[in-house]
């Protein structure tokens, strides 16, 4: 048996995706769905009958690894099936439905030694890429603010609200791409459609001294998937959808008692890499065979959340909330 025996748990709409990406890299496939129209889809798709199951759990002794792309508030029990059984394991962001589940997970994956590894999927976009490179190159001077926006007329989910499925893609992006933590976060939240889940979301979100306006709804026409960051020297544009990114340079500068904005030159910069999906699916196939480190750990996954957490906290009760706070919660160890 081999990290390359993987079960796949859920075949949604981005289940079906995770299923096309394990076949292109050769797994030995099992998969699991509770919903019968599901699993008869899946023989469709030629996976064998006999590979093709409602209870996930019967399958572990047979798998290395396992791909949990269900609903958040389910990705807790799952995945801890999977760590206790000693087999490594992917879970779809969020980490899970709460923070203390989440915390729950990482404690399990350093017990058990297993890796569990969280599908922020914008780490592995190749506009990421971009950004980071022309980040640690200086090419915007120091980064003063940055927005981002998730946005479209679409579905709502029914197990999380827009800021948990949404708005985390660029909480988590900009931790990454600024390396540092969030401190501080405020937001306003709406539930438009009257469901017990926010429909919309506007956050601020402090990483330090920079600060970041995260939009995510699903009402506006469109599909949008952009993110800006601004420097003393310039802008970064970027375009998740189009896989675009465009350098504005251009400064503020000082003139006989007043502000000049002076720009430059735009410069549309190289966007170049694989399907994201399959780069991330492709580094936890190689993190569990002991052939590279976990690109996503829970940790990291958990402080997505807790972004999450403290604007909800915040949108409550009308003030900002540190970062601190959540994380003073968190049990301490022996």
């Amino acid at each position: 048996m081999t990290a390359a025996t993987v079960l796949l748990v859920g075949l949604g709409r981005w289940g079906e995706k995770h299923l096309r990406v394990l076949r292109e890299l050769e797994t030995d496939l099992w998969v699991a769905d509770p919903i019968e129209a599901r699993r008869a889809w899946a023989v469709r798709q030629g996976i064998p009958p006999e590979r093709v199951v409602a209870d996930y759990a019967r399958v572990l002794p047979h798998v290395a690894a396992v791909d949990v792309v269900t609903p958040a508030d389910t990705h807790r029990p799952i995945a801890e099936a999977a760590l206790v059984a000693g087999r490594g394991c992917f879970v779809e962001k969020p980490i899970a439905g709460t923070v203390a589940d989440a915390r729950r997970l990482g404690e399990i994956a350093r017990e058990r030694r297993r890796v569990l590894q969280v599908g922020h999927i914008f780490r592995f976009h190749p506009v990421t890429a971009t950004l980071r490179t022309a980040l640690q190159a200086g090419r915007i001077g120091h980064v003063r603010f940055a927005t981002g926006r998730f946005s479209g007329f679409k579905r709502p989910r029914t197990d999380v609200g827009v800021t948990h499925t949404d708005a985390i893609h660029y909480f988590d992006l900009f931790a990454h791409l600024f390396a540092r933590p969030a401190t501080r976060v405020s937001a306003l939240q709406r539930d438009y459609l009257g469901r017990g889940l926010d429909d919309m979301s506007v956050t601020l979100v402090e990483y330090g001294d920079i600060d970041a306006i995260v939009e995510a709804n699903y009402f506006v026409p469109g599909t949008h998937r952009e993110c800006m960051i601004v420097g003393d020297a310039g802008s970064l544009v970027a375009d998740f959808g189009r896989g675009t990114v465009t350098l504005h340079a251009g400064e503020h500068v000082r003139r006989n008692g007043g502000w000049d904005a002076t720009s430059t030159t735009t410069e549309e910069l190289a966007v170049e890499g694989q399907e994201p999906l399959r780069v991330e699916l492709t580094a936890f196939l190689e993190a569990c065979a002991g052939r590279g480190p976990n690109p996503v750990p829970a940790d990291e996954a958990l402080h997505a959340l807790e972004i999450v957490e403290a604007a909800a906290r915040g949108a409550r009760s009308g003030r900002s909330v540190g970062l601190s706070e959540i994380a003073s919660a968190r049990p301490r160890p022996f």
